[in-house]
């Protein structure tokens, strides 16, 4: 039991910056009141080593007045307490006290009052409370006007949504990458970054004799296929509307500082796609086979971009969120109410007048094996009556535009139209578009897109992750082409003209699909790797994947501060 009182004492010592010597521990056990002791130290601002001496004093100031010792006691203390004031018997003790001085305190050889250093003490640093998944605090100072102060402006610039006219055709394929070819092969040429005026591959190979060493290179621009790495190099054929020719790029040298070395250093290192447009610089290996030795290499142009505002009087904010999947087990309801009266009550809310949500608003039905399985909607009617109710909730002042996803009730090849009308009529106030669209919100350019191809970009290029899809993004701006790869995991409709090409540079970037979230700056362009609202699933634990739910990402038009709201 002494044990146990002795911890509950100590505790309090500590607390009270009292340090014990010995001999103290027994009289404070057998007080009648220690408590009493510590409180009268702390009310008579007492530190440092505690004594008996000091104990016995810290006892007589803790009796009240009447309660004083009578001369005949007084003998047997240091101090002569009934000719003091409490305030002179409070000083008589402290100057007893041995203090416990701060190290981060210079003293001087004149200091009256120098105790030893028992812990040097550094002013703790102050700092903001932590965020849920460390999201970094934002001001306000960037989001000033409300949202219902202006009306909506959204500007379409692109939507497949009644424009599709491909009828799957051979003609249409070949059609689609003579139209990627043509529009990228513009961008490279009017960047004016290719050392010669680029030739045809038919022409090189006629030709071949004199373009037969690096004196006198040549410049083609085409589509890259049959992509393998040997050894350090990596082999491709390149090929335009003349015909193909195989290409060998190989790493340079340690002691090659050139532009043109660091260029080829990170295709060599990162890779290429299938159905890349490059431009490549070289000369054909004498006696090789016609082989093309790679010396310069080139993506279509992504240069620094300066972003578009929205008008002072426009400068109103827009969300992002993606991957909803309502109908699912693991869709997090209780979060959703919680970012609807958020968005009923916060200031920051009160600035967004459009919600972006970029694909997958429905779990779907039949889109994996045994899906019903996990599903808390089992119709898909249903599901989209439901997505309508949650929509409908939110301030009257928020517009939501929504894109459809892999999972969502339009077909699969991209790009995507928008969601049928049937369904549409379930939302009573919602804009529908097709998965990408090109967009303006107030003037500032914004590109929407799902975001199924960033899986091949995981798969082709090396460096890009799960874990850091923004990665896919920054090399799919770097393309400029949402989609490169015919033929992999994104299903792509061979429309005439390839409208996946990104002919403008954005000024917001946005994609969801892969369950992350990111927000962040590339070259002048907002990324935003949207949010899903739903749990992990079987699946993603089967792969060991943690998705980062219910993180709302906004966006101010007019000053493009960003904020992130985590709702789990």
């Amino acid at each position: 039991m002494e044990d146990g009182r002795w911890r509950t004492i100590s505790v309090k010592l500590s607390k009270a910056c009292l340090i014990p010597i010995a001999g103290v521990q027994e009289k404070l056990l057998s007080h009648s009141n220690p408590d009493l002791l510590i409180d009268t130290a702390i009310s008579h601002g007492i530190k440092g080593l505690l004594s008996e001496d000091i104990l016995e004093q810290l006892d007589v100031l803790s009796r009240p007045v009447e309660e004083t010792p009578q001369s005949d006691d007084i003998e047997s203390t240091s101090i002569e307490v009934t000719e003091l004031s409490v305030e002179e018997k409070s000083e008589e003790v402290k100057a007893n006290i041995v203090p416990i001085l701060d190290g981060t305190i210079q003293t001087t050889e004149n200091d009256d009052n120098i105790g030893r250093v028992i812990a040097p003490i550094d002013p703790p640093e102050i700092k903001p409370a932590s965020r849920p998944h460390d999201l970094p605090h934002f001001s306000i100072d960037g989001f000033s006007m409300a949202a219902s102060d202006t009306d909506v402006e959204l500007d379409i610039h692109f939507d497949i949504t009644g424009k599709s006219t491909t009828e799957g055709k051979f003609a249409d394929i070949l059609s689609c990458f003579n139209n990627r070819l043509d529009k990228l092969k513009k961008m490279l040429v009017a960047s004016g970054r290719l050392p010669n005026r680029p030739i045809d591959v038919i022409q090189l190979h006629r030709d071949k004799s004199r373009y037969s060493s690096n004196s006198n290179t040549a410049t083609i621009v085409g589509l890259v296929n049959d992509v393998r790495l040997s050894g350090e190099k990596l082999r491709f054929k390149l090929e335009d509307k003349t015909g193909d020719i195989h290409c060998i790029l190989s790493p340079p040298r340690a002691m090659d500082n050139l532009p043109s070395a660091k260029r080829r250093n990170t295709i060599a290192v990162a890779g290429l796609m299938e159905d890349d447009v490059v431009g490549i610089t070289g000369f054909v290996l004498p006696g090789g086979g016609d082989r093309f030795i790679v010396e310069d290499i080139h993506l279509p142009p992504m240069t620094r971009h300066e972003k578009r505002v929205a008008p002072d009087n426009q400068a109103v904010s827009v969300a992002f969120l993606s991957d909803i999947h309502v109908g699912s087990n693991t869709f997090l309801h209780a979060q959703w109410e919680k970012m609807v009266k958020w968005f009923h009550e916060d200031p920051l809310a009160k600035t967004i007048k459009y919600l972006i949500l970029s694909g997958d608003i429905v779990d779907g039905v039949g889109i994996y094996k045994d899906q019903d399985k996990e599903l808390e909607i089992v119709d898909l009617y249903k599901q989209y009556e439901e997505m309508a109710r949650l929509t409908e909730i939110l301030p009257e002042w928020v517009e939501t535009i929504i894109l459809p996803g892999n999972h969502d009730a339009v077909r699969p090849a991209e790009p995507q139209p928008s969601l049928d009308k049937l369904i549409q009529q379930y939302f009573n106030s919602a804009t529908f578009v097709g998965n990408p669209c090109d967009f303006s919100l107030h003037g500032v350019r914004t590109l929407a897109y799902h975001g199924v191809s960033i899986m091949d970009f995981v798969s082709s290029i090396r460096h890009v992750t799960f874990s850091e899809p923004e990665k896919a993004m920054e090399q799919m701006l770097e393309r400029r082409h949402l989609a490169p790869s015919w033929g992999g995991k994104t299903p792509l409709s061979p429309e005439p003209e390839d409208h996946m090409v990104i002919e403008e540079i954005p000024d917001i970037f946005v994609t969801g699909h892969v369950h992350s979230h990111h927000c962040g700056d590339y070259k002048g362009t907002t990324l935003i790797q949207s949010s899903t609202w739903q749990d992990q699933t079987g699946y993603m634990r089967m792969l060991g994947f943690q998705p980062k739910p219910c993180i709302l990402t906004v966006v101010n038009l007019h000053s493009h501060k960003t904020a992130t709201i985590p709702f789990a």
